[in-house]
């Protein structure tokens, strides 16, 4: 995202006091609706238990109006002799059918750590074949060399970093976003 000038990429809710960016930072709102889909220059990692479930620079990233970035990491660059298949389904009016995975690194098991598009709706057809892991449910999600948060809330499963400001869809008083 460019440094300047700063603009709303869409309707900001009657409220809501999107954050200006400073330098090197992008604003949530500043993100399209419907998402866009762009492949991402750093380092991703995720950890759980001291075990690297992830580890990538071929990741892409889904920027939607309001929410922090959606990482999406190649099936390859993931463990995947340590997650199991979910019953657990979702649906995005953006990129369709999702399917959850669950960790299990050994007698732990971490439900619904991650999710995949496995036939993405149009335009998304660059995630199939990845998967999004929630920043809540494992020990650590890293962008390049910052630990990210969770997305406030426990429902989306965006990372937040410092050079995301918002406010951000998820905590209270945010559904209607």
């Amino acid at each position: 995202m460019p440094d300047a000038p700063y603009r709303f990429a869409g309707r900001v809710p009657r409220g809501v006091v999107p954050v200006v960016p400073g330098p090197g930072q992008e604003s949530a709102w500043d993100y399209p609706r419907p998402p866009r889909l762009e492949p991402v220059q750093e380092r991703l990692r995720v950890v759980h238990g001291g075990i690297a479930i992830a580890d990538t620079l071929r990741a892409c990233r889904v920027l939607e109006t309001s929410h922090p970035p959606g990482y999406y990491i190649p099936r390859e660059d993931v463990r995947m002799d340590l997650l199991l298949p979910s019953p657990t389904a979702s649906h995005c009016e953006w990129k369709g059918a999702a399917s959850y995975w669950s960790l299990a690194p050994g007698a732990e098991v971490v439900a619904d750590v991650a999710w995949s598009y496995e036939h993405p709706a149009p335009g998304f057809e660059a995630i199939r074949g990845h998967l999004s892991f929630y920043a809540s449910r494992v020990d650590e999600a890293w962008v390049g060399d910052e630990r990210a948060t969770p997305q406030p809330g426990g429902f989306y499963g965006g990372w937040m970093t410092s050079r995301i400001v918002g406010p951000v869809k998820g905590g209270p008083g945010s559904w209607g976003w």
